[in-house]
């Protein structure tokens, strides 16, 4: 098994990359996607952050409500360590019982947003980064998702300097420019990993 660590600042493009790899037979452990779960009304979680940051997070049919949960921690750091110190462990542990379940010699995905941010490089066999200046990040932020500049750069300025991401980089997928240059390129990497995982089996 081997144990890739995927991560890339907002806007860079990480998701096509984690959607190619799962395509070509990856086993994606999606912390995004985890990190959702772990919050999904009746659940621990959700009390926990309830608990720390007042009913007021919640829409009215109990759900959390995550821009109003998103404006005020992007703008507090302090009062984002506090969110990070309740859903990282539970994702930790969600993703520990996914990462068992895999089969010997699975390239187990890990996408990780803040790999770089929260050190966690240690954590997997190899780090890709999916990298792209900051211009062309905000230009996708705004022109794609519909943000607001100063929104955006809030968010970018929230995360990992390029320069740290690409420190704990083993593998760096180039997507600054279109999206049809991202396959060839995933798809050149994906053969090598397939022979580290299978390397490591027994």
């Amino acid at each position: 098994m081997l144990n890739l660590g995927l991560t890339g600042g907002i806007g860079a493009g990480k998701s096509e990359v984690s959607r190619i790899l799962t395509s070509l037979g990856a086993v994606l452990i999606d912390s995004d996607r985890i990190a959702r779960e772990v919050v999904e009304p009746g659940t621990p979680g959700l009390a926990a952050v309830v608990a720390e940051f007042g009913p007021e997070v919640l829409t009215a049919d109990g759900r959390l409500d995550r821009p109003r949960l998103g404006g005020i921690v992007f703008n507090d750091l302090q009062r984002l360590s506090a969110l990070n110190a309740i859903i990282h462990p539970l994702v930790r542990d969600r993703s520990a019982e996914l990462q068992s379940a895999a089969a010997p010699d699975a390239v187990v995905v890990h996408d990780v947003p803040l790999l770089a941010e929260n050190k966690l490089a240690p954590l997997y066999d190899l780090v890709m980064v999916v990298d792209a200046t900051p211009e062309t990040q905000l230009d996708r932020l705004v022109r794609l998702r519909g943000m607001a500049e100063d929104e955006a750069r809030a968010r970018m300025a929230a995360q990992a300097t390029r320069a740290e991401r690409l420190a704990i980089a083993d593998v760096v997928i180039d997507n600054d420019g279109p999206i049809e240059a991202l396959e060839p390129q995933v798809g050149k990497v994906w053969a090598d990993l397939v022979r580290r995982a299978a390397a490591t089996e027994g």
